[in-house]
């Protein structure tokens, strides 16, 4: 592992896509954006490339849907495919991590901190990004 550079961890999902970056000294995760597919369309491999070079990206972090008994299903295929394209086109090292309950969890703090289920849902996916990111971070400190 890389221990120099941002990471930048994505939450999957079938029609977005939370983005969050790690500070420089791989401390702390911030959300950076949601990007969006329209049905049908391929993952936004070649945006989340766009934003690792503008970041000075130097891994990767997808997180997979496993199913809750911690299988790979489709959602989780689909998830790996896009982590490996990224890896393939960038260079960089990409990790998997289990985002099961990511969405959730980022639901509830919103919440908690008084944030309105409209702009909840409109910031929950970066969040979910975040959770995982910080994790990941958290795990390797």
């Amino acid at each position: 592992m890389s221990s120099a550079g941002r990471v930048l961890a994505v939450d999957w999902g079938r029609k977005r896509f939370g983005v969050a970056l790690s500070d420089p000294t791989r401390l702390i995760a911030q959300p950076l954006t949601v990007l969006t597919r329209r049905p049908g369309k391929r993952a936004p491999v070649g945006p989340v490339l766009e934003l690792a070079r503008k970041h000075d990206v130097t891994e990767f972090v997808v997180g997979l849907p496993l199913t809750s008994e911690g299988e790979e299903g489709e959602e989780a295929r689909e998830a790996r495919a896009f982590g490996e394209a990224l890896g393939a086109r960038s260079g960089l090292k990409v990790w998997f991590v289990d985002e099961r309950m990511s969405t959730a969890r980022a639901l509830r703090s919103a919440r908690e901190t008084g944030v309105s289920a409209k702009a909840a849902r409109r910031r929950v996916d970066a969040m979910a990004a975040v959770g995982i990111l910080q994790g990941w971070l958290d795990a390797r400190g």
